[in-house]
């Protein structure tokens, strides 16, 4: 188990491989979560001052991470949508819509290594580029925030649209919004808070600490990879 409390397997293979493929099988149980009493913005530093340094501490979110620093035009662009009087929660939630309508999802427009400051000055990405361009712009004006990597549901349920990124590992954000609501999850790629469709299967500052696979290969040849992912509901 990492610092932020994901689960980790680590594996390798000291003779030539001609393919390796992982399988995973799974049960969740989704449950909503009442929020409590919302905290006003104007706040959030003297909030932090009673903050412990445990995995999931906001201290551990408000700085620069490995893939997300600073961004000046994604601070400019987080600090357009405060309002006064605007409780943590509420900016939040509007910086979600405000990336979601600044950004188009384009699959080929970005790949895993692609900067938030690049994304979001093309306006274009995936899910990864949406959640990195919210972490910074949250960051940028102090409100702790982190990456969630997980599922959606992939058949929505009688009348509702089909979500981007169902069909794949999706990303999300995690921010802080007080001690008496905690960590609130948004999906700026949908434009909505991650509700029972969302299951969670890691969480770190940025994309660096929750990428599915990592490692190194060494090979005479070109490689390929892929994934499949279906989310179904159970009776």
């Amino acid at each position: 188990v990492d610092f932020f409390g994901n689960a980790t397997t680590t594996v390798a293979w000291h003779r030539p491989v001609a393919e390796i493929t992982y399988h995973l099988a799974a049960r969740a149980q989704r449950l909503s979560v009442p929020r409590g009493p919302a905290a006003p913005f104007d706040k959030i530093d003297s909030l932090l001052g009673t903050a412990d340094i445990s995995a999931l501490s906001p201290w551990h979110f408000r700085g620069p991470s490995a893939r997300i620093g600073p961004i000046a035009p994604i601070t400019d662009f987080a600090r357009a949508v405060i309002g006064s009087g605007q409780t943590i929660d509420r900016l939040i939630e509007a910086l979600g819509k405000a990336v979601h309508a600044h950004m188009r999802f384009d699959q080929t427009a970005t790949d895993v290594n692609t900067p938030p400051e690049t994304a979001f000055a093309a306006g274009r990405g995936v899910c990864q580029d949406f959640a990195q361009i919210m972490i910074a712009g949250l960051r940028g004006i102090g409100i702790p925030a982190g990456y969630v990597s997980g599922f959606l549901r992939t058949k929505p349920p009688p009348g509702r649209p089909r979500l981007e990124g169902a069909d794949a590992m999706h990303g999300w954000v995690m921010a802080w919004a007080g001690p008496g609501q905690g960590w609130l999850d948004y999906d700026p790629t949908n434009a909505q808070w991650a509700g029972e469709d969302y299951i969670t299967v890691a969480q770190g500052r940025d994309y660096a600490d929750v990428a599915p696979l990592r490692g190194a290969i060494r090979t005479s040849g070109g490689q390929e990879t892929g994934h499949r992912v279906d989310v179904v509901p159970l009776d």
